[in-house]
């Protein structure tokens, strides 16, 4: 995530402190990820030294303003303009544990695959039922759409982590079937009679609909939420 960047897009709109960048970063994005003051101060004291921002006075209270100079703006508009790159992907954790977890010793993957899907599926509803109320009124404050935008994204990515699980459990029941492969299949193997299960047995992901308890924030203007699709 881009503090920098979000910061810079804030101060265009006018000169802030820093608890107020903080406090309308977080209503814009929901609180999904959160800011502390001393996060903003050292990205400010940063950018402050690029010479992307620069302080101008203070306020009634005694705040120091910054105020974003031409090479911010300038910065600004070439990171709208340029694609995120998805060349260098950062470290997914669940990536990691489930390639970490093949053909370790005791541990079974197809038990880590469903419990993650689990949970991921909780948060998917959480996320539906968020979106559901923020569409309860036509949303037509920034704040509020910008949220929605966030909530969509956080629909459509659980909804396909959650296929991307499926897809790893039926790989893993194939590669069990084959001969020579062993290194690779779960510690008990999916549809082996002595695990009281089949391969179809597992749930599938399905559209979230059935609330969970999300633990993303919704902005001070309203408590939104969310759809498995995009409306």
């Amino acid at each position: 995530m881009s503090i920098r960047h979000g910061l810079l897009a804030l101060l265009e709109a006018g000169p802030r402190y820093g608890s107020q960048l903080r406090t309308e970063f977080e209503s814009r994005t929901g609180s999904t990820w959160p800011l502390n003051v001393g996060q903003v101060y050292t990205t400010l004291s940063r950018l402050e030294r690029d010479g992307m921002v620069t302080q101008e006075g203070e306020d009634e209270a005694g705040h120091a303003l910054y105020v974003i100079t031409e090479t911010g703006r300038a910065e600004l508009r070439s990171w709208f303009r340029t694609p995120v790159d998805r060349a260098s992907p950062p470290r997914d954790e669940l990536a990691i544990k489930l390639a970490m977890a093949v053909g370790a010793p005791g541990v079974d993957i197809r038990e880590v695959i469903q419990s993650q899907r689990h949970h991921t599926i909780q948060a998917m509803q959480d996320y539906t039922r968020l979106k559901a109320q923020a569409l309860e009124a036509v949303p037509t404050d920034r704040d509020e759409v910008a949220w929605l935008l966030v909530l969509e994204q956080l629909i459509f990515q659980t909804e396909a982590e959650a296929r991307w699980l499926d897809h790893c459990e039926v790989r893993l029941i194939r590669l069990a079937m084959v001969p020579g492969r062993g290194g690779t299949q779960p510690e008990t193997p999916p549809g082996d009679p002595a695990a009281g299960s089949t391969p179809g047995a597992v749930p599938r992901a399905t559209p979230a609909s059935a609330p969970a308890s999300a633990s993303v924030a919704a902005p001070a203007s309203s408590a939104p939420s969310a759809g498995s699709t995009a409306d």
